[in-house]
């Protein structure tokens, strides 16, 4: 993923650039003329690609009277060895919940002064109860919380189980695909064997790994995080594992009544992103008036609208959106955070040789 640079030279030229417009201001334009252009001050953000609607980014910078530049980041792991590496320069960072605990045990955060975030009391319940790692929202805010879920092209499959076992229907064989992605789909099997997405219980372990290799793998063309959403569209796959948005973004919006998306019933793994403030950050009173206004009830309506996204964070922006979510927040009341299970990891990726690796 493409991502803009941000190195010592770029921040020199910016600096030289801002002591040039100074002393314009000075010698040629009066103290109204020049407040009228803003604070000059620049808010530095790094979030995840297409996560962030410029529409909102726009009305920040408008109303407060700065410019946010914004970098993106692909993955947890790129986010987090940039920072340990002193890349960071940011006033605020959207990490996943396995890397903002991570990051709050080693003390990366800076702490959250609540009484400068109001828009804190739209926080929903759910979300709270979900994030144990930070329940108070001492070191972190949530700014979206979902899953995967399956989507089924209604046009090509007319009877079908709305839950896991979906996977192991032989009739759809050869028409089917899940995520190519470990944790996702052990997760799954686990939780519609009825035990947790993070169980290192080693028997528990083997059942998963029973089910999907006995079950559902058999029926699968592939594991794929990539193109399922676009094989989706095609026609090539007629049920494919994945996430709403990137279904969705593949198809005409006329299209969009051939599909049939849902999370299973019994639950399975989930992400939640916050929003936090490194250490390092130089405009702590800027990034706290950002996170407010993300909240702002309107303002967070018109994320979601942008992404079609439920309101699983927000107890108000729900009344204020103008399209129908994909799915709904309720729907993750039995879905997990992916905690970082450790050393036990180890188990995980010796599982997953066996699914993904051997036929």
């Amino acid at each position: 993923m493409e991502k803009k640079a941000f190195t010592r030279g770029w921040m020199v030229a910016v600096a030289a650039t801002l002591l040039v417009v100074s002393l314009f201001f000075a010698t040629g334009c009066s103290k109204d003329e020049a407040s009228s252009k803003g604070s000059g001050k620049t808010l530095y953000l790094y979030n995840w690609t297409y996560y962030t609607p410029e529409s909102v980014i726009e009305k920040f910078e408008k109303e407060y009277g700065v410019k946010v530049v914004l970098d993106y980041f692909a993955s947890n792991e790129d986010m987090f060895a940039k920072l340990k590496a002193g890349g960071s320069g940011y006033d605020i960072v959207f990490p996943s919940q396995d890397y903002t605990s991570i990051m709050m045990a080693e003390k990366m955060l800076l702490p959250i002064d609540k009484s400068k975030i109001p828009n804190l009391q739209y926080i929903s319940p759910l979300v709270l109860g979900k994030a144990t790692y930070d329940p108070d929202m001492s070191w972190s805010v949530p700014y979206f919380m979902g899953a995967s879920g399956i989507a089924v092209n209604k046009t090509k499959v007319a009877d079908y189980a709305r839950d896991w076992s979906i996977f192991a229907d032989k009739k759809l064989a050869g028409r089917m695909s899940m995520l190519d992605d470990m944790r996702e789909v052990m997760g799954d099997a686990l939780a519609h064997l009825g035990y947790s997405v993070n169980s290192t219980d080693d028997a528990e372990l083997a059942a998963a790994q029973k089910l999907v290799n006995e079950k559902w793998k058999p029926n699968l063309v592939k594991f794929d995080a990539e193109g399922f959403a676009k094989s989706f569209s095609t026609g090539e796959f007629w049920v494919v594992h994945g996430y709403a948005e990137a279904v969705f973004e593949e198809l005409e919006e006329n299209r969009w009544d051939e599909v049939d998306f849902f999370l299973p019933p019994e639950g399975g793994p989930m992400y939640l992103d916050s929003m936090v403030i490194p250490k390092g950050a130089r405009n702590i009173e800027l990034a706290h008036q950002f996170i407010d206004f993300i909240h702002r009830p309107e303002i967070y309506a018109e994320f979601l609208d942008r992404f079609h996204f439920p309101a699983s964070v927000h107890t108000k922006a729900a009344e204020l959106m103008t399209v129908e979510p994909f799915y709904q927040g309720e729907d993750l009341a039995n879905y997990e955070l992916k905690n970082d299970v450790g050393a036990d990891l180890e188990k995980y990726n010796e599982i997953w040789q066996t699914i993904r690796y051997v036929n």
